[in-house]
């Protein structure tokens, strides 16, 4: 029976706990951070750190989440992989170390933001759901440590009927909106939420998408299609200074360019060609 995660975000209380025994057990660094008006700390999910409480304000008090590798059936890293680091190992996703290159494209298509890279160009890593810990019959760090029992762990379906009960239970007890999310999203997820408030109330999607390689394409192709646009002005610059080299005139060249970012402010580039100073003029 596959396994899974059910995080009741109705019980969690913010302590940040599971961040604690994420990072001594998987042996990741401290992430420098500082105050920026936020409760939030790390500001967010990294390389090094990946389980991460979220706090989120809304008119009735805080949200809290527990945010890390959703573990999807569908899972857009393994999607956009190119070179089969991002695998599936039953119910969890896995990237490779050693055959992970370092491309990015996980970093991208993840709907949940739950992947990134080691700085400035390294692999890519994320939670493990403690893989280590379960396949040698223990629950993961983050749900052995939780005080209140707000992170559950066990067979799939046993979590999502536990899940519904719970919701239930809220909905009759002031909680109209409650729902599970995960058990379908993306062809069943390895984390499940039950949700107090609309999914995006927590920072998750209400309707999550699985990328594919096209759709990556098609990003990229978005991104280099600006760089060339913002290029254009530069490149006309230089035809225009070698026409007019070739003219025999002297190679003198302005161009204004908008800086896009509505206040209509100018930058200027110009390059003369002048005698060197006294002083100037040896090899570099």
């Amino acid at each position: 029976m596959p396994k899974a995660m059910l995080v009741d975000t109705s019980k969690c209380i913010g302590c940040r706990g599971c961040q604690v025994a994420c990072k001594q057990w998987n042996g990741l660094p401290a992430v420098p951070t500082k105050q920026t008006g936020t409760y939030e700390n790390p500001p967010d999910l990294s390389a090094s750190t990946w389980t991460r409480i979220q706090f989120r304000g809304y008119p009735g008090g805080w949200l809290f989440r527990k945010q890390n590798c959703m573990h999807c059936t569908q899972a857009s890293c393994v999607s956009v992989c190119p070179s089969g680091a991002a695998q599936h190992r039953g119910e969890f996703v896995l990237i490779d170390q050693e055959r992970c290159v370092g491309c990015g494209n996980c970093v991208v298509a993840c709907p949940f933001g739950s992947v990134h890279r080691e700085p400035p160009n390294g692999t890519a890593r994320k939670c493990t759901l403690c893989i280590d810990r379960v396949s040698n019959g223990l629950t993961p760090a983050c749900a052995k440590t939780c005080p209140t029992g707000a992170i559950q762990f066990g067979e799939r379906w046993d979590l999502i009927a536990a899940g519904h009960r719970r919701v239930a239970t809220l909905a009759s007890n002031g909680y109209p909106l409650a729902r599970l999310y995960g058990e379908t999203e993306l062809g069943g997820l390895g984390q499940m939420y039950v949700l107090t408030q609309p999914a995006p109330f927590f920072g998750l999607p209400e309707r999550p998408v699985v990328a594919t390689a096209n759709v990556l394409a098609h990003w990229l192709s978005g991104a280099v299609a600006t760089g060339l646009i913002a290029a254009l002005p530069f490149w006309l610059l230089f035809r225009r200074r070698r026409a007019m080299a070739a003219e025999g005139q002297p190679a003198a060249a302005e161009v204004t360019a908008r800086s896009g970012d509505g206040h209509g402010e100018s930058v200027e580039i110009s390059e003369r060609r002048s005698a060197p100073t006294e002083g100037e003029g040896g090899a570099e």
